[in-house]
């Protein structure tokens, strides 16, 4: 056990990880010293930032957190701390079953983890106390590689979908003053940071609940994304902007225009479509039809050729037919996205779909559904990244790997998506002694000369 020392573990999405990287300097000017995600967590403390999305995300962070509370049992750790999105909902039930956490605290309960954690503070007079101003609201601790980060927006959604259990743990949605998010990619750039992936858990609806000024009016429902994005990239050092989590519905058309103008702002949109009949869209409470959808797609990739979609796809709602299914299949081989996830349906508690509808499709027919949907979207995949075979693309790298160097196009979010894969023998092999070692964190031109399903291989172009 290591004295001083603090080990987050975050689980869950991008947007948690954020979180924690505001807490830990708080923390670290308290005397401590952060770890985020060790291998083997050593720390007198331990802090897991919790997933509460779904079923399975749910498990993985009950599960983090008996096998923390084992270590503790062996006089392996001295605290153990719960805080997040499981801890937000299920705080009293958590309590009750699981005794053995020290302390709970919610998704938003920031300065109260920061003051519980100040008194544990062996180095506090070392220090001469703990302010939590002494970092700025955002400043933080970068766990990504250096040269990419994490860009949240807002918090929280309007939108109440049949299934989804985030308004409820998020609450309403918050847009972050303008003003504050160019500040803060001033300072990410000062960090080193070149790539910046937006997110927000709706992009889409950033900005209708600012005020804002147009003609000398005071107004609200203003879509303010396209010029929140134009401006972020005119900040110089900026070298990609990505775009993660927009909703169909209302959706703000302008930033495809900005996504046109701006060549740092990746060919690359985050869109969840769910579904695509007009019946499950209806009870998914998506406030759209299909018809309304598929133009959508239409016009986004008429006005950015070549973009990159990502979508996520729902099976095994409630209520969703064999017909639902068999039409959904249909569509994801007519519309050809070049990204796609898919989930089944988990029934959470408190949501619509949970308190008005039966959880009438058997667990394995989800999963049957939803594996189906992946072999077919594999096949696409592979279709659509042969094409890439003998272009020459501008290629981030994030990391050495054995004998390769792995990178990433524009069209690929760090982590979820496809990866370029460089041999090392065939750069060390090149004449130019200036193309001897690659640099993790700088950019490269790179011909594919070999494409798989979900990854692409290829040289260095001196």
């Amino acid at each position: 056990m290591q004295k001083g020392v603090i080990d987050f573990i975050t689980l869950g999405c991008s947007k948690n990880l954020v979180d924690a990287e505001r807490v830990m300097p708080q923390l670290e000017a308290a005397g401590w010293k952060c770890v985020h995600d060790a291998q083997d967590p050593k720390g007198e403390i331990c802090v897991i930032n919790t997933c509460g999305f779904i079923g399975d995300a749910k498990e993985e962070s009950i599960n983090m957190i008996l096998q923390m509370a084992e270590r503790k049992k062996h006089g392996k750790l001295r605290k153990l701390i719960v805080m997040g999105c499981l801890s937000e909902r299920y705080r009293a039930e958590l309590e009750a079953e699981l005794p053995e956490v020290d302390y709970y605290f919610g998704k938003f309960d920031f300065l109260e983890l920061t003051e519980k954690l100040k008194v544990e503070s062996s180095k506090l007079k070392e220090v001469g106390g703990f302010k939590v101003e002494s970092c700025s609201n955002f400043e933080r601790k970068l766990t990504t590689p250096k040269h990419y980060a994490y860009l949240k927006i807002s918090e929280g959604c309007n939108r109440m979908c049949s299934y989804c259990a985030i308004p409820l743990i998020t609450g309403r949605h918050t847009s972050r003053p303008k003003a504050e998010i160019l500040a803060e990619v001033k300072w990410l750039v000062s960090q080193g940071v070149k790539e910046l992936n937006v997110i927000a858990q709706d992009l889409s609806s950033y900005g209708l609940d600012l005020n804002v000024q147009r003609d000398n009016v005071q107004c609200t429902k203003v879509h303010l994304l396209p010029e929140l994005i134009d401006e972020i990239a005119q900040v110089p050092g900026v070298e990609w902007i990505r775009l993660h989590y927009a909703y169909p519905t209302d959706f703000p058309e302008g930033i495809l225009d900005v996504m046109a103008k701006h060549a740092n702002v990746c060919k690359y949109l985050d869109i969840a479509l769910q579904h695509c009949t007009d019946h499950m869209l209806g009870l998914m409470r998506r406030h759209i039809t299909q018809a309304e959808q598929d133009a959508l797609i239409k016009k986004i990739r008429a006005k950015v050729p070549g973009i990159c979609i990502r979508t996520t796809l729902l099976v095994g709602h409630p209520g969703e037919t064999e017909e639902d299914f068999e039409a959904l299949k249909t569509w994801i081989k007519a519309m050809r996205f070049e990204r796609m996830g898919c989930f089944a349906y988990s029934d959470e508690e408190g949501t619509y779909a949970n308190k008005h509808y039966k959880d009438d499709v058997p667990q394995e027919v989800k999963e049957a559904r939803a594996a189906e949907l992946m072999a077919i979207q594999q096949e696409i995949s592979a279709e659509l990244m042969n094409k890439f075979v003998g272009k020459t693309e501008r290629v981030i790298i994030d990391r050495q790997d054995g004998d390769y160097w792995i990178g990433r196009t524009q069209f690929d979010s760090p982590e979820v998506d496809c990866e370029v894969l460089i041999e090392k023998l065939k750069i060390e092999s090149l004449e130019l002694k200036e193309v001897e070692e690659l640099k993790v964190g700088e950019f490269y031109n790179v011909e594919i000369t070999k494409a798989e399903e979900f990854d692409l291989y290829g040289k260095i172009i001196p």
